[in-house]
């Protein structure tokens, strides 16, 4: 029944972003472990279209939050307003209250305003004028961000890249894709209208299934070895203990929608890429790839 519903996710997620169910697979981990996700690659590319989607197919409510060098935590938490007839501060929601976000271009945006997010994607709660304001459950952040090497943009700090689960990148599309797009509804309009597949509570049913994905000893010890493994690397920073538990989470839930109900070494092999590689990189994407790349070929399983 519950892959039944997974399978419907992927295969309508599949019209809205033509060629690319691999990006898709790895956006529903995420969502089923319950992470945050983070999308980096040029303008263009559908990252819209598949944050929409996801929010369509699973019946979230939706907010587009578009990060500009100028705007101000305020701008995206709310702001307490005195009231003259009730003599008091009324506070105002601002547009981080739905259960999924799209933070476009976040790395648009000054240290300050990126940092508004950090308490709302660990804690699902903001904090405003000291008072705090629990955020609508469930809740996910999916924020894109453009290439460092773009003008003014702001890197994000290694603390707030550590709040997000995954990054993908989507890519360019293959040719016949890219000709079915020129064919086709624009791919934004129709993410717009794709029915729900499933119910709220079907969501958290697969959440909770996904945490109780079993796993050996012997593949904690995998996981384990890795993370040591990015401490030892002479660049970069070492993945946290955060990190340990991203990649068990998001391991489960690649297991999870490829219908296991235990971990296999090839789950966390398949998912390590995307939760390492933004927290070990010291300069660029690509030097996160090459150590990734170079951590899974140093570390054999020992099942």
């Amino acid at each position: 029944m519950h892959n039944d519903n997974i399978n419907a996710i992927l295969q309508q997620l599949d019209t809205v972003l033509l060629g690319k169910p691999h990006q898709i697979k790895l956006a529903l981990t995420c969502i089923l472990a319950k992470g945050h996700l983070l999308i980096e690659d040029l303008p263009g590319m559908g990252k819209t279209s598949l944050s929409q989607g996801l929010a369509q197919t699973l019946g979230l409510s939706y907010q587009r939050i578009q990060f500009t060098s100028d705007m101000l935590p305020a701008d995206i938490l709310g702001v307490s307003i005195f009231d003259k007839e009730q003599s008091q501060f009324i506070f105002h929601p601002g547009p981080i209250f739905k259960q999924m976000i799209l933070a476009d271009e976040i790395n648009r945006a000054s240290p300050k305003t990126q940092s508004a997010l950090l308490e709302a994607m660990a804690e699902q709660q903001i904090t405003v004028d000291g008072e705090t304001h629990s955020l609508p459950q469930p809740f996910f952040v999916i924020a894109t961000q453009n290439p460092s090497e773009q003008s003014g943009t702001f890197p994000l700090p290694e603390s707030q890249l550590d709040r997000f689960m995954m990054r993908i990148s989507i890519g360019y599309p293959a040719p016949e894709a890219e000709l079915a797009m020129l064919k086709g509804q624009d791919s934004v309009s129709k993410a717009q209208v794709l029915p729900q597949c499933l119910t709220q509570l079907t969501l958290q049913e697969l959440q909770v299934m996904t945490q109780e994905i079993s796993a050996s000893d012997a593949l904690l010890q995998y996981i384990l070895a890795l993370v040591n493994a990015s401490r030892d690397a002479p660049q970069g920073a070492g993945l946290s203990p955060r990190a340990s538990k991203a990649i068990l989470q998001a391991a489960k839930a690649w297991a999870m929608i490829n219908g296991r109900k235990y971990l296999v070494p090839e789950d966390v092999q398949a998912i390590f890429p995307h939760v390492s590689e933004h927290r070990i990189r010291p300069f660029s994407h690509q030097q996160g790839e090459a150590l990734s790349a170079k951590i899974l070929n140093k570390v054999n399983p020992i099942l």
